[in-house]
């Protein structure tokens, strides 16, 4: 089966090369059916497993589209070229390959295709590669809020933002969630305005930076229906329990149903966060009936059960 489609993807060849040659009565090549050929060619090498073949058919193929004038489907055969060294698993090669790709669907007035294919790389390289894929997921961002598509924009924010946190690039996270925030205000979508406030001050309180996580609180007041809402309650109570050293208080509200179930990212960050000079005991230990020294190892343990029931969240 193998043996016969590498066959035919050379009879495909040989009549692309047919295509392109001149003579006294053809003076021009025939760039679309060259193209239509090497197309052929690449899927008869695709289904043979001849991934690298295959990849060098649809080259050419965007080649003379290129020459045709074609961009777009130039675009796409070189995309296709990305996918056959995605099957041989080499990953910086075919992420090249499809931001090459991307650019040509902007030169050629398809922006909405270059950031589905920029989203699509981000998926492909994000287990080998974080720092890539939140370059790739912003780029499919800006491209699409340049054409006002924000439902689209924010979602491909949101996964940047959380690979941001879990990179532990947080300076750059505040910023990004700032962004988010600022779309989905824009879009009226208040509720979520709401989970990226609480994913804002558990950032925030990471970086010790209490000042910027209170100021967020602040500002969303003016979100219609945040200020009372369970949401801002918790963040509240966060807030005074951090700025206090009550770690009593800090430990219910991370460890609380609310932020145990965020995304992921940001419920390692609740389940994490510890009071500064606290020196992991809890301020109210003491006032505990059961309390001195054999409070402590029930409390690490329930916190240890916690950080793995947050993991699989």
């Amino acid at each position: 089966m193998a043996a016969q489609k590498i066959n035919e993807a050379h009879e495909h060849i040989a009549k692309a090369e047919k295509c392109l040659k001149t003579s006294l009565t053809k003076w021009k090549p025939d760039f679309d059916s060259a193209a239509s050929e090497y197309a052929k060619a690449a899927v008869c090498f695709k289904n043979a497993k001849q991934y690298d073949q295959a990849k060098d058919a649809y080259l050419k193929e965007a080649e003379y589209h290129t020459d045709n004038k074609a961009l777009f489907h130039a675009a796409k055969a070189i995309e296709q070229a990305g996918m056959m060294m995605k099957e041989q698993k080499k990953m910086p090669e075919a992420i090249q390959y499809i931001e090459k790709a991307c650019m040509m669907y902007m030169e050629n007035g398809t922006p909405d295709t270059a950031a589905m294919a920029l989203d699509r790389a981000g998926k492909l390289i994000e287990p080998i590669n974080l720092e890539k894929a939140v370059d790739l997921y912003q780029k499919a961002a800006g491209v699409f809020e340049n054409e006002d598509r924000l439902r689209q924009a924010v979602e491909l924010l949101g996964k940047a933002s959380r690979l941001l946190v879990r990179l532990k690039r947080l300076d750059e996270a505040a910023v990004a969630l700032q962004k988010e925030k600022n779309m989905y205000k824009e879009i009226e979508n208040f509720p979520m305005c709401f989970k990226k406030t609480t994913a804002q001050v558990l950032v925030h309180l990471h970086r010790g930076d209490f000042v910027a996580a209170d100021k967020c609180v602040r500002e969303s007041y003016s979100l219609p229906g945040y200020s009372g809402s369970e949401d801002c309650v918790a963040m509240e109570t966060l807030l005074q329990g951090y700025d206090e050293q009550d770690e009593d208080q800090v430990y219910r509200v991370c460890n609380s149903p609310l932020l145990k179930y965020m995304d992921n990212d940001y419920a390692k960050l609740a389940i994490s966060l510890k009071v500064p000079g606290g020196g992991g005991k809890k301020k109210k230990a003491a006032a505990a009936p059961q309390g001195g020294a054999g409070g402590a190892p029930s409390a690490a343990k329930d916190e240890e059960d916690d950080e793995y029931e947050g993991g699989l969240c």
